[in-house]
Formats: C-alpha cells, sequence, structure tokens
C-alpha cells in the first residue's frame, strides 16, 4: 500500500530537516525559545491560506448538527488526542449534548496517556471504530493526520464515506492521500518541524487552531453564543458559576447580585435569565421563548420585540 512505503513518508514536508534549526543543540534555552517562537509564528500565515476551506466546512458541520447528526474527530497519536480534547470540551463551553461531538484515537482511550503508534497503521481499525458508534450519513467525520496517509485515518475515511457521511480532512501537507479521499480537505502547509519530524509541534499547533475554529465557529451557527459570550455554558463548578453570573451582568447590564439573583431564579440557566433581564419575563416565559427558537438567544429576544 502506496502510504506504507518509507520513501512515500520522507518525501513529507512536515518530515524535511529544517535549515534553520539545524544547530539548534549549540544554543542556549533563550535562543531555543525564541528559535521556536519565530517557527511558530509561521503557523497562523499556513492556517491563513486555508480559510475558505474551514470556513465551508463550519457552515457543513453547522448544518449536520443542526438537524441531529453528530461531529466525529478521528486520528492517531498527536492528531488523535487534539481530536478527542477539542470534543471533550464542547460540552461544558457550549452545552453540547452528550454524544453530540466525539472524539477516537487509534488504539483507545489509554492512547491518549501512553503512545500506542502501532495502533495508526491498521485501515480496519478506523472503520471499526466508526461502526461501534453507529455512524450514519447523518454525521461528519473529521479524519486528522498530520501526515496525510495514516492507515487508521484513510480506512475510517473510506468508511465513512461509505456511510454517505460527510467526510472532512486535516493533514499539514499538500497532495496527500487523504485529500483525495474526503469531501472538504483542509491543509495548512506548516513545513519542515523545529526538530525533524515531531509533527506534535508546528502540525499539531495548525491542527489545534483548525479544531477551534470548526467546533467554535459552528457552535456560533448554532447559536450557542449571544455575540461573543457562551451563554451555553455549563455551570458545573464554582469557576463556571461565577461566569455564568458574570455573563448574565455583561448581557442585562445588571449588578453582580441582581445578575446573580437573576441567575439563581432561572436555575442556573443562563440564556434563560439573560432573556428574562432583557425581557423582563418570568423563567416560564423565557424558556418557552427559546425553546421556539431552538434555543438562540438573539432569535428569542429579536422575535419578542417585534
Amino acid at each position: 500500500m502506496e502510504s506504507t512505503q518509507p520513501e512515500a513518508l520522507y518525501s513529507l514536508a512536515t518530515e524535511q530537516p529544517n535549515p534553520a534549526t539545524r544547530d539548534i543543540d549549540r544554543l542556549s534555552a533563550l535562543e531555543i525559545a525564541r528559535l521556536m517562537n519565530a517557527e511558530d509564528a509561521t503557523v497562523p500565515r499556513a492556517v491563513e491560506q486555508e480559510l475558505p476551506n474551514i470556513a465551508r466546512a463550519i457552515e457543513e458541520i453547522a448544518a449536520r448538527l443542526r438537524t441531529g447528526g453528530r461531529l466525529i474527530y478521528i486520528g492517531a497519536g498527536t492528531s488523535g488526542r487534539l481530536g478527542v480534547l477539542d470534543a471533550s470540551e464542547c460540552p461544558p463551553t457550549f452545552n453540547a449534548p452528550p454524544g453530540q461531538v466525539v472524539g477516537l484515537i487509534a488504539g483507545g482511550p489509554e492512547a491518549l496517556t501512553h503512545a500506542i503508534e502501532g495502533a495508526e497503521d491498521n485501515p480496519d481499525a478506523g472503520a471499526a471504530d466508526l461502526q461501534r458508534i453507529s455512524l450514519s450519513s447523518a454525521d461528519v467525520v473529521v479524519g486528522l493526520a498530520a501526515s496525510g496517509r495514516t492507515p487508521y485515518v484513510l480506512g475510517a475515511v473510506a468508511y465513512a464515506r461509505q456511510q454517505g457521511a460527510l467526510t472532512i480532512g486535516i493533514a499539514c501537507n499538500a497532495a496527500t492521500l487523504l485529500s483525495r479521499e474526503v469531501d472538504i480537505m483542509i491543509a495548512p502547509q506548516v513545513g519542515p518541524e523545529v526538530v525533524s519530524g515531531s509533527t506534535r509541534l508546528k502540525a499539531g499547533t495548525a491542527q489545534k487552531l483548525v479544531l477551534n475554529m470548526l467546533s467554535t465557529g459552528s457552535m456560533i451557527l448554532l447559536g450557542k453564543t449571544f455575540g461573543n459570550l457562551m451563554v451555553d455554558l455549563q455551570a458545573t463548578n464554582q469557576k463556571l458559576r461565577l461566569r455564568a453570573v458574570k455573563l448574565v451582568q455583561l448581557a442585562t447590564g445588571l449588578t453582580e447580585a441582581d445578575a446573580a439573583q437573576l441567575l439563581h431564579k432561572a436555575g442556573g440557566e443562563t440564556k434563560t435569565a439573560i432573556l428574562m433581564g432583557l425581557a423582563h419575563l418570568s423563567p416560564e416565559e423565557a424558556r418557552a421563548q427559546l425553546a421556539a427558537h431552538q434555543g438562540v438567544l438573539r432569535a428569542s429576544l429579536e422575535a419578542h420585540s417585534s
């Protein structure tokens, strides 16, 4: 199989020696940090080149989520861990329902904290992991592979296409095997790494930036924010409860004490409290208004004021 040939790997830009860091082992700690920072500064520019593809992906993801589909990240190693991280942060940040955003990694949960490098070489395992979660045509599968050639991810994407799911690829090399297999390809080309082939560095940073945009952008399109306020957060600890009060305060202009009282009346529901404060509604009225507008706070406010 082409993706397993050594020459195919060694030809990738992310695997090339970086001329700028050839003598990095001769540098002081400060010089190493400066050099790494200079290399990292190139990453946002590489991501910028992919913004049209990222925007298309955001729109497609939001459309699938809006009709009950799921966003499923799948990858190996660093790429897989980044996908699981992004998925795990959607429920507390956006109150995403359990299972709406899923992260799968080659080797299973143990691979999050222990390197199970051989797991990425099995394309059938990628397909099997998607089968295990009952992948459907309503879902979006995002295959993450810095190299763009990881067999586990290629197998997953091939299975996803067979099932009619939308497929998105994220890699950090051009014209990869992954790019030939997906509906939308996002490929920020970050070039050689500071330490040759260590794609947890610039490639990992690029993937994290893209994942931030995909999940946050799609959630914004779904109405999970009010302006730039994350009004759908789950206040599950003291810090988040304080943040919820601050959100109500910022949105309504109330004092901290009044915002806290309003949030208490709303049963801790941030959007309900804000709608109550801005539209002068009871908790029951505010909840009914939100339910009538798919939980979108701005649409609920506009409907009430029209």
